[in-house]
């Protein structure tokens, strides 16, 4: 069985990030084609990368970068709840994705960004530039949530209607390119 990561990708307090990656996880809970696991960047609570070594090499020396690299070694996909800071992701979602290279390699990966006008649309752009240095390869399917329509008062999540079967067209391609290129891992 396939194993994908839903990635809550904002450390921030006061974030949208965990109830948006609740609910895209609650929407995979009615299926059956993988394992939907959600994994909290903030949990790690990951530095500034600190390693002596560069990670293509995987000669980690910090134990949370080790703890880092075991959960996103399990995976084979993963799905990105990004919000959008200055046409851009979080630098803390950059910093964690730099930690690691060869548990990113060769896996699929889909986008679900929220924001302003653009539903995080610039962030999901910089995060798919930084994906495919990785050897990730990220689905077309992508998910914009925006703070003047999916939410109540810029702050509850509802999302609107149409926005379900944006996340399961997502993982429909997400689950289609894991199974993929779960061959060259």
């Amino acid at each position: 069985m396939l194993k994908i990561a839903i990635i809550i990708g904002s450390t921030r307090p006061g974030r949208r990030g965990e109830a948006i990656a609740r609910w895209v996880h609650e929407i995979a809970q009615k299926r059956s084609d993988a394992e939907y696991e959600l994994v909290d960047l903030a949990a790690f609570n990951l530095p500034l990368y600190d390693e002596p070594n560069p990670p293509v090499l995987s000669r980690y020396t910090k134990p949370h970068t080790l703890a880092w690299s075991e959960a996103i070694k399990s995976f084979d996909g993963f799905v990105f709840v990004t919000p959008e800071y200055n046409h851009a992701i979080p630098g803390a979602l950059k910093n964690a994705i730099d930690y690691l290279f060869n548990e990113w390699k060769d896996k699929a990966a889909g986008i679900v960004s929220y924001g302003g006008g653009t539903g995080g649309a610039r962030a999901a752009e910089n995060l798919r530039l930084i994906l495919g240095e990785l050897h990730v390869a990220d689905v077309r399917a992508q998910v914009t949530l925006s703070v003047f329509t999916d939410f109540e008062n810029y702050s509850i999540l509802k999302p609107a209607p149409h926005q379900e079967a944006a996340v399961n067209t997502l993982f429909d391609q997400v689950t289609a390119w894991s199974g993929a290129l779960k061959v060259l891992r």
